[in-house]
């Protein structure tokens, strides 16, 4: 039986608790992302002693790994949601709507699509075009640097969705605390 995962714990059931857990999660991802193209952008320190033969797929890789681990992250994130919204009310789970719209309107395949060149053709016909422009060893670095891409947005997509919800719904702050 597969183990369901809840934004919830037993102390609150609300709208709340989930967006806090989706915006904590979208961070996450979007850290992920970050952290391969950090790794992404010092590769250049090693070009002296590495031969691009070696450097340029380890970039491909960073970035397929990043990418990855992005689109599980995202996955998580749409069972999660489902499997919480079932303990919510209907006035709760209206507030979630434009989050769940996302998950609906900006679906995500599984991986295997990604990889696949011959379902993204487009994808591939950029990145050969960039490879002959630059260096053939180019051309799984822009078709992974591509599913970051498409990564980077649908979480951006998310992001802003998880921000309109969170301003209707979590308690405004106030500035007391600084006096």
């Amino acid at each position: 039986m597969k183990k369901k995962h809840y934004f919830l714990d037993k102390s609150e059931i609300n709208a709340a608790a989930i967006v806090k857990g989706i915006d904590r999660d979208v961070e996450w991802g979007e850290d992920i992302l970050m952290l391969g193209l950090g790794i992404v952008m010092l590769s250049s320190t090693f070009a002296p002693v590495a031969p691009p033969i070696v450097l340029l797929p380890l970039v491909a890789i960073t970035f397929a790994i990043t990418s990855s681990l992005a689109r599980i992250n995202y996955h998580r994130m749409e069972q999660k949601l489902s499997d919480s919204m079932v303990y919510l009310d209907s006035a709760e789970q209206a507030k979630l709507r434009p989050i769940c719209q996302v998950f609906v309107e900006k679906p995500m395949g599984p991986l295997t699509e990604s990889y696949n060149p011959l379902k993204n053709l487009k994808r591939l016909g950029k990145s050969a075009i960039g490879g002959i422009l630059i260096n053939p060893l180019w051309v799984p670095i822009f078709y992974t640097m591509g599913i970051q891409i498409v990564e980077e947005n649908n979480l951006g997509v998310l992001n802003q969705a998880v921000i309109r919800v969170e301003s209707k719904i979590m308690p405004k702050q106030t500035a007391t605390h600084f006096e």
